[in-house]
């Protein structure tokens, strides 16, 4: 069933929930720049495994409401904490994918990792998406750069790049039609601001606050958050398994469904 949280005056985000009767909470928290519908082939089959799987849409995307500002880690670690509020979450597991991975970083850190039992990320954009003195690793900024002057020029023609860059199998063109439209649900000013976001924002100290046990999963072939973030979040992290996928770039979710399902369902338990 779908519903929606206010979680600030006048933003309202949507909230698709499936198999609520269940006690075995998986919240998911989608990446860049798409929405909830991003785990769809998760949803199809965790539930009949008993598991609850509630998936939101970030402010600014999917069928959320897209104000003007509100894009930072800590405004949107702060959403999720409205709705575990809301939702009178206890003892579930906290999974993001991309962007949604440092977003729940920073939920755990920000917010003492309340109600949390488990940590689940998903080719997180984490410690840093791009290179920075010291950091020789993720993207270059002039990369994101390119990318935002494409947002505010031709939205349409940077979503369908994009999508060719999400995946190292080949798609469908139904398939990539229906992800090209994930993106475009996105107000192209949510857009821009989570990706400066995703440009500005660090979490090293985030991460050494972790205790949580955590499961980190990542495709050897991701060209968006790549590779080497997942080695570095391992090493960073306390209470972490790495779990490379070998045929998957950015959406391993997808890509290699039975395994990324089998893993997840593993280490929930």
């Amino acid at each position: 069933m779908g519903y929606y949280v206010k979680v600030a005056s006048q933003v309202n985000i949507y909230v698709e929930d499936v198999n609520p009767k269940s006690t075995k909470t998986i919240l998911f928290v989608h990446g860049w720049p798409a929405s909830h519908k991003l785990f769809e082939y998760q949803f199809n089959v965790l539930p009949a495994m008993g598991y609850r799987c509630i998936g939101i849409d970030l402010r600014g995307f999917g069928k959320s409401d897209k104000p003007w500002e509100g894009y930072s880690y800590d405004r949107l670690a702060d959403d999720i904490r409205q709705i575990v509020k809301a939702l009178r979450l206890q003892n579930f597991t906290l999974a993001g994918h991309s962007v949604g991975g440092a977003i729940v970083i920073r939920y755990m850190a920000r917010h003492n990792g309340y109600g949390v039992s488990k940590l689940a990320l998903f080719g997180a954009a984490a410690p840093s998406f791009i290179k920075r003195p010291g950091f020789p690793f993720g993207l270059e900024a002039k990369d994101i750069h390119a990318l935002m002057l494409q947002i505010y020029n031709d939205r349409p023609k940077m979503l369908a790049d994009f999508t060719n860059m999400f995946f190292h199998q080949a798609l469908t063109k139904p398939f990539s039609d229906w992800f090209f439209q994930l993106g475009l649900e996105a107000a192209g000013h949510s857009t821009a601001g989570l990706l400066a976001s995703l440009r500005d924002e660090t979490l090293f100290s985030d991460i050494k606050k972790i205790q949580a046990p955590t499961l980190i999963l990542h495709g050897k072939h991701d060209q968006v958050c790549l590779p080497p973030l997942a080695s570095v979040l391992r090493q960073g992290m306390v209470n972490s398994k790495l779990v490379w996928f070998e045929h998957s770039g950015h959406g391993l979710f997808w890509e290699e469904q039975k395994k990324f399902t089998h893993e997840l369902a593993s280490f929930i338990g």
